[in-house]
């Protein structure tokens, strides 16, 4: 029988452990976040019946689900994102959840779109919300959360891009063209990727306006600078329509309460050019992106929608939270150098080279493990050099070198991988707290 050739489907890929440690790490870090504060977890199915996915996103996003038809006839798809999902389970279980109800949501979902650099078919998303109040505090905090989470993974160069979608829907209303703010919005998505010009064009044919709507609009859009001058100058861009004005007020609210909350100024840009592709957000949108590597896309983006759920339900349950892309955001840090270079969970190795000091070797390292501190042996007795080898290789900080005569003396040698550097420590069963000290000594290095 001839081999089958071992590989990933296009648009996924496989995590090796170098990879893979990080993740987890920044998974625990965003639980860690979330829950600071008050947000409970909560888990749905990766399948959903069909018609709950489908004219939630967007066209795009529809083409993009991966659907089929299951064992018992039934429409199918999975999950494009864990909002819509969120939609649903708000809807079927409001009633004993109580509102306002804020959850995280930390689990893979699929996209049949083109892969590119960070962006894959198969991505886990690091969502928080909170359902039930339309308080504009509820804002305010998913801008500190999306601050803090960012700081907590090692970053201190980013910025959150603040926008409210209530103020172009009042200009679209007052150029009486509310029925066309869907394309409107699409096209306008695209302004960073395809420029002015183009984007002016789209907006015309797609949205079927004119080019004096579509310059209006785009002026909008175009209105850059410091907060204090943007918030002075949209009132003439729109008019000083009523809808606009309290969109306006709404975004100046976030953008202050962001800052009195601990979020650094210079982290903040109101850029009412962002629109962010998705038809459900009626309200403040957000949008990060990493200094150091804006090309990469944004790294936490989300927003307020206050109708998706009015789909599943007549309850009024207005939402508003964000997602962390969780992959693209490891992209980036394998492109800027960020990841550890360590393909071991465990901090410290104990070589194994005397096979009558088994028993020792064993409770050496239940001692450690016992004090939190992760330990590997290594299994077979082979010569010190292949077991170092092996230990360097794999990222351990520290080593546990200790034979018959380090046995008798109750003495260990701790190596220091990086360094080289070597101490003998006393140890014995029973009392291993200089051991223990020792190695967090270095560990916290």
């Amino acid at each position: 029988m001839p081999l089958i050739q071992p590989r990933t489907l296009k648009g996924f890929r496989d995590y090796l452990p170098s990879v893979m440690i990080p993740r987890e790490q920044m998974m625990g870090v965003a639980r860690d976040v979330f829950r600071s504060f008050g947000f409970a977890p909560i888990d749905t199915p990766v399948l959903e019946y069909l018609e709950i996915l489908t004219g939630k996103g967007s066209d795009e996003t529809d083409r993009q689900i991966y659907r089929f038809e299951d064992n018992g006839g039934r429409s199918v798809g999975m999950r494009f994102d864990l909002t819509v999902p969120l939609a649903r389970f708000a809807a079927q279980h409001i009633g004993t959840l109580g509102t306002p109800f804020k959850r995280y949501h930390i689990a893979p979902v699929w996209r049949g779109e083109n892969p590119q650099a960070g962006r894959y078919r198969e991505f886990v998303q690091c969502d928080f919300d909170t359902i039930g109040t339309e308080s504009v505090l509820a804002d305010i905090e998913a801008v500190a959360v999306i601050n803090r989470l960012l700081e907590q993974l090692g970053f201190d160069r980013f910025t959150i891009s603040l926008n409210n979608r209530v103020i172009l829907t009042g200009l679209l209303e007052g150029l009486s063209l509310a029925d066309r703010t869907v394309p409107i919005l699409r096209t306008l998505d695209k302004l960073a990727k395809i420029g002015f010009e183009k984007t002016k064009t789209e907006m015309c044919s797609v949205a079927e306006i004119s080019e004096e709507q579509a310059l209006k609009v785009l002026a909008l859009a175009g209105c850059d600078g410091d907060a204090d001058s943007i918030f002075e100058r949209l009132p003439e861009i729109t008019g000083n329509n009523e809808m606009a004005a309290t969109g306006i007020e709404r975004l100046k609210d976030i953008y202050q309460g962001a800052v009195a909350s601990g979020v650094p100024a210079t982290r903040l840009k109101v850029d009412v050019s962002i629109a962010r592709g998705l038809d459900y957000y009626t309200g403040v949108i957000f949008e990060t992106t990493l200094d150091d590597l804006p090309a990469i896309g944004s790294v936490c983006s989300g927003g307020r929608y206050d109708n998706l759920a009015g789909l599943y339900t007549k309850q009024h349950l207005p939402g508003i939270g964000a997602s962390l892309g969780l992959d693209r955001l490891l992209a980036a840090m394998e492109q800027l150098g960020l990841l550890p270079n360590a393909s071991t969970p465990a901090p410290v190795f104990v070589a194994f080279f005397d096979r009558d000091y088994r028993d020792d070797y064993l409770q050496l390292a239940a001692n450690l493990r016992q004090a939190g501190i992760g330990t590997e042996i290594y299994p077979d007795a082979r010569k010190l050099g292949a077991q170092l080898k092996y230990a360097d290789q794999k990222g351990f900080t520290a080593a546990i070198v200790a034979g018959g005569n380090e046995w008798s003396e109750r003495r260990v040698q701790v190596k220091h991988l990086a360094t080289k550097e070597a101490v003998k420590v006393e140890y014995q069963h029973g009392q291993p707290e200089r051991l223990i000290n020792e190695l967090r000594n270095l560990i916290e290095q």
